[in-house]
């Protein structure tokens, strides 16, 4: 029997350990999985408990990927470029970190979604660590370009900064809203990406309505039982296609379990399973 866990803040909503479990009955491999909540600024306890009572890792939520990063021994690549780290596997080295959901991502969008990303133009919306983590990854993947938006038009330039820093192919940039709105009769993006958490409090990004009907796909990072605020403004502006981040969780747990076990599970049959289950709700 081998020991796992999701720590967050809060952590009680994960489906972490539904996902995983539908994994280790694809391989016959017995786990348990737990959801660990810790406390502001407690992370680094939780961590060190879980390991001394025979852990053998743990996956990341909000709010603590920054600190995962800071506590690992070594860390991936992708992490290093995102500065952030959502995976942990226990180690004789020490912790070693990763962060798969950029590789979640890009596994929904050109597997589940069917999109051939090579040469593909996105525009994310939003500049905090959800974005930090997919761009590398995206780029890994073929994109040529991606430019970052935010209300804040510094921290965006400022994570262009960072992650220009890490050697990747493609063009990185930043604008503000009122930039897009400047640009809105001219150029359009073939993916459009909400990594920001506006729709949960149910409010439109300042994406013009002509953008949204020249791209492709309009994605959110999130998920619900029924469209998202994004999807919805997305469609309602004639955007081709939309779709919410369940597959982007479900490609990103799979990374992490491949990292943990060697073997790389299927991800549709359990997709879909949890589709159900949401939408059942």
């Amino acid at each position: 029997m081998k020991y796992f866990a999701v720590i967050g803040h809060p952590v009680a909503h994960s489906r972490s350990p539904i996902i995983h479990q539908a994994f280790a009955k694809q391989f016959g491999h017995e786990i348990t999985y737990a959801r660990l909540h810790a406390a502001p600024g407690g992370f680094a306890d939780v961590l060190a408990a879980f390991q001394a009572a025979g852990g053998h890792g743990v996956n990341v939520t909000l709010p603590f990927k920054l600190d995962a990063y800071a506590i690992c021994s070594e860390v991936s690549d992708r992490a290093k470029s995102a500065a952030a780290v959502n995976t942990i596997a226990f180690s004789k080295r020490g912790l070693i970190g990763d962060n798969t959901d950029g590789l979640g991502l890009v596994d929904d969008l050109s597997g589940r979604l069917g999109l051939k990303l090579e040469g593909l133009s996105v525009l994310i919306c939003g500049a905090g660590g959800a974005t930090r983590g997919v761009i590398a990854p995206l780029f890994e993947a073929g994109c040529r370009h991606i430019r970052v938006v935010n209300r804040d038009v510094q921290k965006a330039k400022q994570l262009c900064i960072d992650i220009n820093n890490v050697p990747h192919h493609g063009a990185l940039d930043a604008c503000s809203y009122s930039d897009l709105q400047a640009l809105k009769s001219g150029q359009g993006f073939d993916v459009l990406i909400n990594a920001t958490s506006a729709g949960l409090a149910g409010q439109r990004l300042d994406v013009p309505d002509v953008m949204f009907a020249k791209s492709r796909l309009a994605y959110d990072m999130v998920y619900a039982a029924k469209p998202t605020v994004f999807m919805e403004q997305a469609m309602q502006a004639g955007c081709a296609d939309s779709s919410d981040g369940l597959g982007m969780l479900v490609g990103q747990a799979a990374h992490a379990y491949a990292l943990w076990h060697g073997v790389m599970p299927q991800t549709a049959p359990v997709y879909k399973d949890l589709r159900a289950a949401i939408d059942g709700q």
